[in-house]
């Protein structure tokens, strides 16, 4: 026999035990020891460990057999990759099981039988290397995984299969690739007590962003049925953000909730042979999440406990137990956790960020993984069988990967898949290989098989893109070490949620813009009062046709919610969230709707409620909405999302700022509306802002001071109704400037004023952004803070240092 133990259970066993159980046994026992008291569930089970690996070798006699077998091996042929790989696995196969570690793995398992009083148990074995989850090595996925084993013989049957799994393909290929000697990795098998989530559901989570490497968030994805889908990237899952600084203070800071496909789940058969199987899943399954909130925070909250625990972030696996009712308990369990392995290695001296320089004909979307751009020739390849096909430099399209694709993966430029969310294989390999990926585009390989060359960028947001044709990209560089300090705050202006993480992480002050109109436009698209008057449109529809297809869109982008106003509230709650938690705990200055009636209208159901107006740019807009009868209950909906953002989920960082208000009396009307809807000036910190883009907003600024709490420039509308022209129309374009001497009297006269009041001014209009010079004009000004785009934050941040410097201004 081996020097030391065969069988371990998970009570037996810790992190400091990776050399005899492997990463993924050692977390078991770490969990179950640890963190039960905690409350976090962890199945029980055991180890078989690494001395039975070695047993086994040295019993049946086979391990020089192995080496002979692997002797010249070159993993880049994959052709010889293959036929070495292939002839290991069943000279292992082959290899008599030991009797005596016969006897101790049944041993176990009838004790496990008795603790679940249970017979034939239900299983999970899965292959624990004791290389796993170093801080340089994901050996995630690189041996087998045998769901729903019961019966000794079964047992033995899957664990001789997990013993010969550390020959796959692809962990020899990984392990050469890593620097690790064949034979300096052991397996260890971890056998747990199965989660009954084929009639439940499961997932993936981790205690940071995956894509931005942001850590102030637990993301956590999840499907009906076994987890293996999830983790293969077989279906694309829901997908949710909690905030962990207030989820810890007691708020219930679920950020982020989308639906996924879900077209399919994995549930257990009676077959011995084929254990689980593929099922699709109901329209109703489709159409709901797979967890509640109360169940999204529990979760949340024992990611925050299991990386607190082991000090760094963590990769988690987590399942439910059936509905609670005709099979399981019903309760949440941790089956799985190892070190996050992409962006705890990444260094944080240097910003690099890539810019497409060109528009292409747009040809597939899917989730961005990473923010880079890659670019090359087209290879589609459904089946493995065919991956001796691809070539170095290629962009791989398929169907969805497995680890059985990582030799292919590591040289292609960038990869495509159809299926899969970003916890998926290839989202997770592709993210370790610094490859530029999209997943779940639904039918990347039909669109793409006959295109030669194309782009994929990730560098636009969320959404990945795959444009025709070789693009040109630029990668910029910033050295954040060297960047200095100023006295005048650099904000940004923000609108798209998906990039807050991002752009949080990048030296900012907070966000003195954050545009409501982003995310109504892209994210809802419906007018608020389309939704408030939804039932008496219905009863309409039944007669005219136009309201019927209006009615149809609002269906179909509010499934899953019968009241389709707090579809309004909650997506506008979670997308000004999303950018409040990037930004936390910097100000995040919120400005309220200031849409025109022009591009209301556009809004599904818009036309049924809006106006027409010559020229709706000084028409009826920003504070002037607020108020009116006709249009506070939207306004309202405005209110009760801010509401929830900050007394809800506890982002308080978050300040209201109007819009377009044109006297003092209006300003006051409709801090008296937002009183009204829960958004109380003063309360819990609440500071409300006036945006100072009328010319009545400077020449009165002392009155709008005892109003408000601080003032933002607007230089656009300020230039635009100082100078008395359209800014939308190209016939007087050639005038418009906010470096005209009348605009820049303005705006010295009003951050004097405010001064004088002890008032806050900032500026979140385009100028400072556009024009380094107007930017130098403000600093000498005085000016508390500018808001400027992304792009130009870290330029403008060098440019105002200098100019403090030379006025002899002390940061």
């Amino acid at each position: 026999m081996g020097n030391g133990p065969l069988i371990l259970w998970f009570d037996q066993i810790g992190i400091k035990d990776v050399p005899l159980v492997g990463g993924k046994n050692a977390s078991l026992g770490e969990m179950y020891q640890r963190l039960s008291s905690k409350g976090v569930n962890v199945p029980n089970g055991f180890a078989i460990t690494a001395d039975a690996y070695k047993y086994l070798l040295k019993d049946a006699g086979i391990e020089q057999t192995i080496r002979n077998a692997l002797d010249g091996l070159d993993t880049h042929n994959i052709a010889d990759l293959r036929k070495k790989g292939r002839a290991v696995r069943e000279i292992v196969l082959g290899a008599k099981f030991p009797a005596a570690l016969e006897t101790e793995i049944v041993k176990a398992y009838r004790a496990l039988e008795k603790a679940y009083n249970q017979p034939n148990v239900d299983v999970a074995v899965r292959s624990s290397a004791t290389a796993e989850d170093l801080p340089d090595a994901s050996f995630a996925g690189q041996q087998e995984t045998y769901l729903n084993i019961r019966g000794p013989e079964r047992l033995i049957e899957a664990c001789h299969k997990c013993f010969a799994s550390l020959f796959t393909d692809r962990a020899i290929s990984y392990r050469h690739d890593k620097g690790f000697g064949h034979f300096d990795v052991y397996l260890s098998i971890a056998v747990q007590k199965m989660i009954r989530s084929d009639s439940a559901s499961s997932g993936v989570m981790f205690t940071m962003d995956t894509e931005s490497g942001f850590d102030k968030v637990v993301y956590i994805t999840g499907a009906f049925g076994l987890g293996e889908n999830v983790v293969q990237g077989a279906v694309n899952p829901d997908e949710f953000y909690v905030f962990k600084p207030t989820l810890k203070a007691g708020y219930r800071p679920i950020i982020h909730k989308k639906l996924g496909l879900k077209h399919k789940k994995m549930v257990y058969t009676d077959d011995p042979k084929a254990p689980v199987r593929n099922l699709p899943t109901t329209k109703s399954e489709r159409n709901s999440f797979v967890l509640s909130d109360d169940e999204l925070l529990t979760l949340a909250r024992w990611a925050c406990t299991i990386e607190e625990h082991y000090g760094k972030a963590m990769d988690i696996e987590w399942a439910k137990d059936g509905d609670g009712s005709s099979v399981g308990t019903g309760k949440l369990f941790i089956v799985q956790a190892r070190p996050e392995t992409v962006h705890s290695q990444r260094k944080t001296e240097f910003i690099e960020t890539y810019v497409l320089k060109e528009k292409g004909k747009l040809l597939v979307t899917g989730n961005a993984i990473g923010s880079k751009i890659g670019k090359g020739e087209i290879t589609v390849i459904k089946s493995v069988n065919d991956i001796t096909k691809f070539k170095a430099g290629q962009i791989l399209v398929t169907d969805m990967t497995d680890p059985d694709w990582e030799p292919i993966m590591k040289i292609a430029s960038a990869i495509v898949t159809n299926r899969g969310g970003r916890t998926c294989h290839a989202a997770i390999i592709s993210r370790e290989l610094g490859i530029p990926c999209v997943v779940g585009t639904e039918n990347g390989t039909e669109i793409l098989k006959d295109v030669k060359l194309a782009t994929v960028s990730c560098a636009e947001g969320e959404q990945g893109k795959v444009y025709e044709g070789i693009l040109d990209f630029e990668i910029q560089r910033f050295d954040l070490t060297e960047l200095p300090k100023t006295k005048t705050k650099i904000m940004m202006n923000v609108g798209i949620p998906e990039q807050a993480f991002d752009q949080g992480q990048m030296p900012n002050d907070g966000v003195g813009l954050a545009r409501l109109e982003f995310i109504i436009n892209s994210h809802i698209g419906i007018h608020p009062l389309a939704l408030l008057n939804y039932n008496e449109l219905k009863k309409k529809s039944r007669k005219d046709e136009k309201i019927k297809e209006i009615i149809k869109s609002i269906d179909a982008k509010t499934i899953g919610y019968e009241d389709k106003t707090r579809f309004f509230i909650d997506t506008l709650a979670q997308g000004t969230a999303k950018i409040a938690a990037g930004f936390w705990p910097n100000d995040v200055i919120v400005r309220l709707s200031d849409f025109k009636s022009n591009e209301y209208a556009n809004l599904i159901g818009g036309s049924l409620f809006e106006p027409t107006e010559h020229n709706p740019m000084i028409g009826w807009r920003g504070a002037s909405r607020y108020y009116s009868p006709a249009f506070e209950p939207a306004f309202a909906l405005e209110c009760k999302a801010l509401a929830m953002v900050r007394d809800e989920m506890g982002l308080t960082n978050v300040k209201v700022m109007i819009p377009f208000c044109r006297t003092v009396e209006e300003g006051k009307r409709v801090i008296e509306v937002m009183k009204k809807y829960g958004l109380c000036q003063g309360e819990n910190g609440l500071e409300v802002y006036v945006m100072c883009e009328i010319p009545s907003n400077v020449i009165l600024a002392d009155q709008f001071a005892e109003v408000f709490d601080g003032f933002s420039i607007g230089s656009n509308d300020l230039t635009q109704l100082t100078l008395g022209l359209d800014r939308d129309s190209e016939l007087v374009s050639h005038i418009y400037d906010e470096r005209n001497e009348a605009v820049k009297r303005l705006v010295r006269q009003v951050i004097q004023t405010a001064k004088k009041a002890k008032r806050k001014i900032g500026i979140c209009g385009q100028a400072p952004s556009d024009f380094p010079d107007f930017a130098e004009f403000l600093v000498e000004c005085g000016i508390d803070s500018m808001s400027l785009t992304p792009d130009t934050a870290l330029k403008t941040r060098l440019m105002v240092a200098k100019k403090e410097k030379d006025l002899g201004m002390m940061p």
